[in-house]
């Protein structure tokens, strides 16, 4: 189904998201604003209870209030060994919306307590506390037609027992793909927009549901 916009809007305030569509979108000759372009808008509250709850309400709010095509995302970290926590709530775990080192403080406290025994090691000896994944739920509305198009990419690593790396945001630093014996912190830009869970579910988004 071909999709014949060239400016399209990204619900997001997030610069790390931000940064990691604009690149994604890069190829395609897309113009991509954000809610820091209409601050006029507002915050849409995130009352569902699903990723995919969540991405699909802002992307429609927003495209009502604005006429534009939007994409939404709703994305967090699901970690076993706390039954999928922080899950909808990652950004917000430990109270303060979008603070990264205090979740990621939260974080190691809350699998600490509950992680007993040894330390389970990776290939290359990194001590890690849970499996995990990383979920994006995206959200495509085009308000011309009132059409809502989701998708979902997964990611699955581990969580560390320290943090590593420099580069990303939120969690990146504690999630360690084993494959590639980095964390997400530690991966370069084109390696990120290769495997991320942003990037899975863009892919597929593109693949079977728009011709950019």
């Amino acid at each position: 189904m071909p999709v014949p916009f060239k400016t399209l809007l990204i619900a997001t305030k997030n610069k790390g998201k931000l940064n990691e569509f604009a690149s994604l979108f890069a190829a395609f000759g897309v113009d991509v604003l954000s809610l820091h372009d209409r601050p006029e808008l507002g915050d849409v509250e995130e009352a569902g209870t699903t990723f995919a709850e969540n991405a699909l309400l802002k992307a429609r709010t927003i495209a009502e209030r604005t006429s534009l095509p939007v994409l939404a995302d709703d994305s967090g970290l699901c970690v076993t060994a706390l039954g999928d926590a922080p899950g909808v709530y990652s950004a917000r775990y430990a109270g303060e919306h979008g603070n990264d080192a205090k979740n990621n403080e939260k974080l190691l406290s809350e699998l600490r307590r509950v992680v007993d025994g040894p330390l389970a090691r990776a290939q290359d000896g990194a001590e890690y506390l849970s499996e995990a994944r990383f979920v994006c739920a995206l959200a495509l509305y085009l308000p011309e037609t009132g059409e809502a198009i989701q998708v979902e990419g997964v990611c699955h690593g581990v969580i560390l027992a320290e943090l590593r790396g420099t580069g990303g945001f939120g969690y990146d630093p504690l999630f360690y793909l084993p494959t590639l014996q980095k964390t997400m912190a530690e991966l370069t830009v084109a390696e990120k927009n290769e495997l991320s869970h942003r990037s899975q579910a863009l892919r597929t988004l593109r693949q079977t549901k728009l011709t950019l």
